[in-house]
């Protein structure tokens, strides 16, 4: 039997031909071929695990990164056990950008690192509760849940005896910093103040392209909330099967799949979706970032920083495909009247809060009581502000009850 029609047959890598299984010694360009450029406070060299293993464990062991698993990717924690939430989704982040710095030779360890830390700075309710903040920000600098991670990171994590966050290595700080590119934009504001802290330890090179490994990591996110958008909508009942065959990209997977009819079906059906259009997504990647690889031929991790343009990218079809791919979750999911009635009383909890914290801080726990007293009013808005974002949405509802006679269910 010809390999192709193997592969038609079993699906398993009807779309990956061209992956290479194993584990591949890491090339030049990675950043653990060359020495970090170490933490901002000095520590010693641990003897059983790399700087960016010893980062990735830190995050995992963090509080913020505990708290993902009660915070909302799109669906509100309580409205199903099998929807994501924001630590299912950065899992799974995790486990794709470790699958693609395989195949190109990156350092899977900080890959990984970076996808697990990606979100910690996100408030409760996902973008509803980010856009809450921002708009209660505003007069105070704004919110922005990138920055919040490097703040999560850099100063809010206290659990060492010798600083404040995790003290994280210079690699992973730039990777965080730069999830969405170089920071050059007035977008990228938030992130430059937060930054601005850590200028006199060393540069993160804001207007320089991060590393192959956190490029790698961005585009893990983009696979993994896509793909598994479409998995939570289609099981809300927001998307079908036969309404997908319109979608680009999704559309060819599903055509190529039967109509489900049998009982229990369609639940193998969505997974089979799912599974296949990440597959595609990576391998297109790994196509596309090799060819760019082959054109530059670093050296070195800088030469990647140096490229002038991303180096692990999605080819330009894929790259419209998936753009398209987007605006049809934005439409069917996401602003769907379900979606948004509960992000909308959402965004109202966000706000409640807030305020209330902010006028009358009698009522902040004793620990976030303390850290605003004697401040400015921004500053005592900043610690506000972390301390909403710190909440899970479970903690956000609870203390809304206590300190409001009405709350919404928020189903």
């Amino acid at each position: 039997m010809g390999k192709a029609k193997q592969r038609e047959m079993d699906g398993n890598c009807a779309y990956g031909a061209e992956l290479k299984p194993g584990a591949r010694a890491p090339a030049r360009y990675a950043a653990g071929a060359v020495r970090s450029r170490g933490r901002r406070f000095a520590e010693p060299d641990c003897p059983t695990r790399s700087p960016f293993q010893r980062d990735r464990d830190r995050i995992l062991h963090s509080t913020a990164f505990r708290r993902l698993i009660h915070k909302t990717q799109v669906f509100v924690f309580h409205e199903g056990d099998h929807y994501r939430t924001r630590l299912t989704h950065s899992l799974e982040v995790a486990q794709i950008a470790r699958t693609i710095s395989r195949q190109l030779r990156l350092d899977e360890d900080l890959a990984e690192a970076l996808a697990l830390a990606h979100d910690l700075g996100h408030p409760p309710f996902g973008h509803a509760g980010e856009r809450a903040l921002d708009r209660l920000m505003g007069a105070f600098g704004g919110f922005d849940h990138n920055a919040q991670s490097l703040r999560v990171v850099t100063a809010l994590e206290r659990k060492y005896l010798a600083f404040d966050g995790l003290n994280l290595t210079w690699e992973t700080l730039e990777g965080l910093a730069k999830h969405n590119g170089p920071i050059v934009e007035e977008m990228h504001a938030p992130v430059r103040k937060v930054i601005r802290a850590l200028e006199s330890w060393q540069s993160l090179e804001p207007a320089r392209w991060a590393s192959g490994e956190a490029q790698a990591a961005a585009l893990a996110d983009d696979i993994a909330y896509v793909s598994h958008d479409i998995d939570d909508g289609l099981r809300a009942g927001l998307l079908t099967l036969d309404g997908l065959r319109d979608a680009p990209l999704a559309g060819s997977i599903v055509a190529a799949l039967p109509r489900a009819e049998a009982p229990g079906l369609r639940s193998r059906l969505t997974y089979e979706v799912t599974r296949r259009m990440i597959t595609l997504l990576i391998q297109d990647m790994v196509q596309e970032s090799r060819a760019r690889l082959a054109a530059l031929a670093p050296g070195s991790p800088d030469d990647i920083r140096a490229a002038g343009e991303a180096v692990v990218a999605f080819s330009s079809g894929m790259t419209s495909d998936l753009k398209a791919l987007k605006d049809v979750l934005m439409q069917r999911v996401y602003r769907s009247r379900k979606v948004m009635d509960v992000m909308d009383d959402a965004e109202a909890v966000i706000a409640r809060l807030f305020a209330r914290y902010l006028s009358d801080p009698v009522v902040l726990p004793d620990t976030w009581r303390v850290a605003q007293e004697g401040l400015a009013e921004r500053a005592r808005a900043r610690v506000i502000a972390d301390f909403v974002a710190g909440m899970t949405d479970r903690y956000a509802i609870d203390q809304h009850r206590l300190l409001f006679d009405a709350t919404p269910e928020l189903r």
